[in-house]
């Protein structure tokens, strides 16, 4: 039994604990922006499908094209791909049920990593169960309190979340200036770890890292480079391998990331490096060690993907037969697009709010895009972002831009 101060202090404590859950309710409570969009009818995330991840998809009911998808190589609904993952079921079961480190190591993670290290031309490589888990896990870890971690102000987001995590110094520099990179290595003290981390294609406006540049900075001032390949595997470089690959600097850089969840229509993401270093990640880094494994349906469609990608190189031939369309379908319609030459096309609207109008607008004349509004971009910035898949076709990237041009026409932002 409790004495009556007992029960005192334990009411007072409970007490305490609501009210903290009020203020923290009270607080987030503030937080009204999804609502005045929702009430103005133009919010726009979270739109249910209904069907496959295709060029085209169901929404409400309704055929929508779409245009809003990371897989570049158009393999997500690919037959051979299926049967993989579901071969992969039938024996493995559906999880892995504990992490790499203990009892989540399958042969077929350490088959697809042999695999990915010999396709990225590195002497290892490492699976994470999420692309934002590579980043976070490698950035993080790699560099210790005296070294330093230098990265493009537009790089990924989960690029940005590592480099907060570590306990590095951590210098900016301005988008794809190798003036301001340099001008940021000259501040480190020599001797110590340098890394350099970038995008391969920025993921929001489409541009392509600097990198011959950025190799011949790090060769200057002793710095490692990382280059995140999400948005340029299956896009650039021989069997879609990414842009260190299209530049002939695969060995000049020393760590080349990837993810499963874009050209690889899966899940995950890994880490293609030399020995040493891999050998360092997998015993420190914390978003490998204590998180689950890579499912076994993801693994193995990974692997399809990979063999389609090696064997069928017209996919890329033909994504960027109609990347190169709908570029100059933009340019001559009078776009502003930035500095893009992949298929993640960005169409600059510089207003949060018009952004999401013209989101819905397109929605409902049946294209689907994503709106790319602050904090993700300055709200000077706001875009919609026009991404193509090797599986569209001439006439529905046509058909996009006639549905655009009429939108834009509608409010003001093109002749």
């Amino acid at each position: 039994m409790f004495s009556q101060s007992q029960g005192t202090a334990g009411k007072v404590k409970l007490l305490n604990d609501r009210q903290i859950m009020k203020l923290l309710q009270q607080k987030l409570a503030r937080y009204q922006e999804p609502q005045k969009a929702k009430a103005a009818g133009i919010y726009p995330y979270f739109r249910a499908i209904s069907s496959e991840q295709d060029t085209e998809v169901i929404i409400n009911g309704k055929k929508v094209l779409m245009f809003g998808s990371n897989c570049y190589t158009g393999l997500v609904n690919h037959p051979k791909i299926k049967e993989a993952a579901i071969k992969a079921i039938e024996k493995y079961g559906t999880g892995c049920a504990g992490s790499p480190f203990l009892n989540g190591t399958l042969d077929i993670h350490k088959h697809l990593e042999k695999r990915l290290a010999e396709y990225e031309g590195k002497e290892d490589a490492m699976i994470y169960s999420t692309g934002f888990g590579v980043n976070l896990g490698v950035v993080s870890t790699l560099t210790g309190r005296e070294d330093y971690i230098l990265w493009d102000e537009q790089d990924h987001a989960s690029i940005i979340e590592g480099r907060r995590l570590s306990f590095s110094n951590s210098l900016k520099y301005k988008h794809n200036d190798m003036a301001s990179l340099e001008k940021q290595l000259q501040k480190c003290e020599p001797g110590r770890v340098k890394l350099i981390v970038t995008d391969g294609v920025f993921s929001m406006e489409g541009d392509v890292c600097n990198l011959p540049d950025i190799v011949d900075l790090a060769r200057k001032y002793d710095a490692s480079v990382m280059v995140d390949e999400a948005h340029s595997i299956g896009v650039f470089g021989e069997g879609g391998r990414g842009v260190c690959h299209h530049f002939g600097l695969a060995d000049e850089v020393d760590l080349i990331m990837g993810t499963f969840s874009k050209s690889f229509a899966s899940l995950g993401g890994f880490i293609a490096t030399d020995a040493t270093i891999t050998n360092f990640l997998r015993h420190h880094s914390r978003s490998y060690i204590f998180t689950a494994s890579i499912t076994p349906a993801s693994t193995a469609a990974v692997e399809a993907a990979l063999d389609i990608m090696l064997t069928e190189p017209e996919r890329q031939k033909h994504l960027w037969d109609i990347t190169h369309y709908a570029l100059d379908g933009f340019r001559e319609m009078g776009c502003e697009i930035g500095n893009t030459s992949t298929p993640i096309i960005p169409l600059f609207i510089r207003d949060n709010n018009k952004t999401f109008a013209i989101t819905r607008d397109l929605l409902n004349e049946g294209i689907f895009v994503n709106p790319v509004v602050s904090p993700a971009v300055a709200p000077t910035d706001t875009l919609i972002r026009f991404s193509l898949m090797a599986t569209h076709t001439r006439d529905q990237v046509t058909m996009a831009l006639e549905k655009i041009q009429k939108v834009f026409r509608s409010y003001g932002l093109i002749p």
